[in-house]
């Protein structure tokens, strides 16, 4: 689909995925999502977007710390001072961290290995069993994704849902909740994509009055994330879920597509 065909879907919903187990490392998340989706009487079919919590992938890739196991620097332990913080917390936080943006008491924020500016670093001791573990941001949000979209699609077509010898396209992607400038409330965003373009450039198309658009560009992906999140919830086990009647342009693209360049981001 090209950016000037894109039209508005005539209807969307949402479809959450409940059921999944406490998820550890070595779980394959893409056949929990379609085991427990049949389960529930619910097909994944073309087209469709299916959203994974940052959360659960992480833990399925190891993506987690021990508070016990640091061993803060100087520089963790100072920082930590001026947020009020765990000094192991935030020497966690400041190995996944290229810069610190900003630090007062009870907030750190940061840009992240990964590109990302969020509070601490994406590290989050929420949904985890254990006063001493911490999850970390994936490795690669964007391999996850597309790891998952695989795993998906494989047992789609061997499970005969869709025909084993059709092809079936879906995206995927993974989100977590992130704060924003200027906004009260934490909104879900997504950190990593597979099989669709994150982005809708606009620019160059008519308005509803003919004029051609000259600035509007769409972060679709953080749409469809935040839809998501009115199923999925910040607890209630429900990690997952279908977003289904958007229209989409298939193919292979990073999140980067979204992270703004310094040079135009008022805020570094």
């Amino acid at each position: 689909m090209s950016r000037s065909s894109f039209q508005v879907p005539s209807g969307i919903s949402v479809i959450p995925i409940a059921g999944l187990p406490e998820i550890v490392q070595g779980d394959e998340i893409g056949l929990l999502i379609v085991d427990h989706a049949r389960a529930a009487g619910v097909q994944v079919m073309d087209g469709d977007l299916i959203v994974v919590a940052q959360k659960v992938v992480s833990k399925a890739e190891g993506a987690v710390k021990r508070l016990s196991a640091q061993t803060p620097s100087v520089e963790a332990m100072k920082l930590a001072d001026k947020v009020e913080k765990d000094n192991r917390l935030v020497q966690i936080i400041l190995d996944q961290t290229a810069r610190v943006v900003r630090a007062v008491p009870g907030v750190l924020i940061v840009e992240t290995v990964h590109g990302y500016v969020c509070a601490n670093a994406g590290v989050d001791q929420s949904n985890i069993d254990g006063e001493d573990i911490v999850t970390t941001l994936p490795e690669d949000s964007d391999r996850s994704a597309r790891d998952i979209r695989r795993a998906i699609i494989d047992a789609i077509r061997g499970g005969g849902d869709a025909g084993r010898d059709s092809a079936i396209e879906i995206g995927v992607l993974v989100s977590d909740t992130f704060n924003r400038p200027w906004r009260e409330g934490s909104t879900n965003v997504a950190i990593g994509t597979a099989g669709f373009d994150p982005l809708i450039d606009l620019r160059g198309t008519p308005d509803d009055f003919d004029r051609e658009m000259l600035t509007s560009t769409v972060s679709l992906a953080d749409e469809v994330a935040s839809a998501a999140q009115l199923v999925m919830g910040e607890s209630g086990r429900v990690p997952v879920a279908i977003v289904r009647g958007v229209r989409w342009v298939a193919g292979e693209f990073s999140i980067g597509r979204l992270h703004r360049p310094a040079k135009r981001d008022l805020f570094r």
